[in-house]
């Protein structure tokens, strides 16, 4: 008996998560080839938003109202941006046939450090740093005490590095605890106190699992952080060949358990001797903003194809490329830019403008990519147009 290839039929209908400039290019890329595109945010004008067929504003951890958004619109497919969200929510919705992106599982594991942490260590046996978790400031001297000073201090959850610190003398110790409180998503009082590491390189490994099972990954990308937030990316980062092929053996062996659909964002830390998983997120990674300009599909397209099953050919890293943040200096609404005319000159640099409506100090508003002949002068072109915009507007 012949049995007929199933037939993907479009459009599917997706709604996003979470609306930021990340989410923003998966509707973009969703759209293209015909998808019907819901984005949800907790406020009005998130970059997503601007570009999706429909929006919600709606806060995403309670589970009522996003109940009530969910089946209002009915779709195909749920694809969570952040980490705050209502998880028990998706497992109900994952079991009536609504696809979660990567798995309902995936979603509530990795949205809070300690729980992808204790995976990656206690079942997976995966190296990291040290670290302990504490659940008062008078826990956190004593976890850093048996860590040993200096130690970064990161709330289990959060995004773009907030609440994230270095602290190298025990007296900043309760001003760690405080930024991490202060600046931690959802209700838990927990934190993670970690050794820090002495590494040579810090690599984002964009890690796709396909709807056969298979796994694949684009070259290494390299970033530079500063509190936790990305500040530059690059690729190709450059690993030895066998710090390459243990760093993809472990983002399979934990995407793997994960399961699921789509790409994930994996990092390490890259030592003189080891290869050191650090965290992931089951979605296009920030530094992966880079594979705009620096791939023949990028990141978001990636994980669009392998959420819907279609095919992905070879990945090519077509030229060293580089992406530099563009941040706010000061509290903003009504937000413009100059310069953008300067940083448009070069031929070999793009700008990248998320559209968020306001601004505060450190906010990430947009980004400059650019090429090069290698990694250095790609990373200079790119540092030289993300400092020519401006980030303007009135003060309030």
């Amino acid at each position: 008996m012949e049995h007929k290839a199933k037939v993907l039929e479009m459009p599917k209908t997706l709604m996003l998560l979470g609306s930021g400039e990340l989410g923003k290019e998966i509707i973009i890329a969703a759209q293209r080839i015909g998808c019907i595109t819901i984005a949800c945010d907790r406020y009005r004008s998130a970059p997503a938003m601007q570009v999706a067929d429909k929006f919600e504003i709606v806060d995403m951890t309670n589970q009522e109202r996003l109940e009530y958004v969910i089946n209002k619109h009915k779709p195909d497919i749920i694809i969570p941006e952040i980490e705050a969200l209502a998880v028990d929510c998706l497992k109900r919705f994952e079991k009536e046939g609504i696809t979660i992106i990567p798995t309902a599982r995936a979603t509530a594991t990795t949205m809070n450090r300690d729980l992808i942490r204790d995976l990656a260590v206690n079942e997976l046996q995966l190296e990291t740093a040290k670290f302990k978790y504490a659940n008062s400031a008078k826990e956190l001297k004593e976890a850093a005490q048996g860590i040993g000073l200096p130690v970064i201090i990161k709330p289990i959850m959060s995004s773009s590095g907030k609440g994230q610190s270095l602290i190298e003398k025990k007296e900043d110790l309760e001003q760690g605890w405080q930024n991490a409180i202060q600046n931690a998503r959802g209700k838990s009082k927990k934190i993670i106190v970690e050794e820090f590491l002495k590494f040579e390189l810090e690599i984002t490994l964009l890690t796709i699992r396909q709807k056969d099972g298979s796994t694949i990954f684009c070259p290494p990308i390299g970033h530079i952080q500063k509190n936790g937030d990305y500040q530059c990316s690059w690729q190709p980062a450059n690993l030895k060949a066998e710090q390459l092929i243990e760093a993809q053996e472990m983002a399979k062996k934990i995407t793997e358990n994960l399961g699921g659909t789509g790409l994930f964002g994996v990092e390490f830390f890259i030592t003189n001797t080891k290869v050191i998983f650090s965290e992931l997120s089951p979605r296009p990674h920030d530094t992966g903003l880079v594979t705009l300009i620096s791939q023949n599909l990028n990141e978001f397209e990636l994980h669009i194809r392998a959420i819907l099953g279609l095919p992905i050919p070879k990945i090519i890293n077509k030229q060293a490329s580089a992406s530099r943040v563009i941040l706010a200096k000061k509290k903003l609404k009504d937000i413009r830019y100059q310069g953008l005319d300067d940083a448009l000159r070069d031929p070999n640099s793009e700008i990248l403008l998320f559209g968020k409506p306001d601004a505060k100090e450190g906010r990430r508003m947009g980004v400059a990519l650019a090429k090069g002949e290698n990694i250095i002068e790609a990373c200079n072109r790119a540092e030289k147009a993300a400092q020519t915009i401006k980030v303007l507007g009135s003060e309030y």
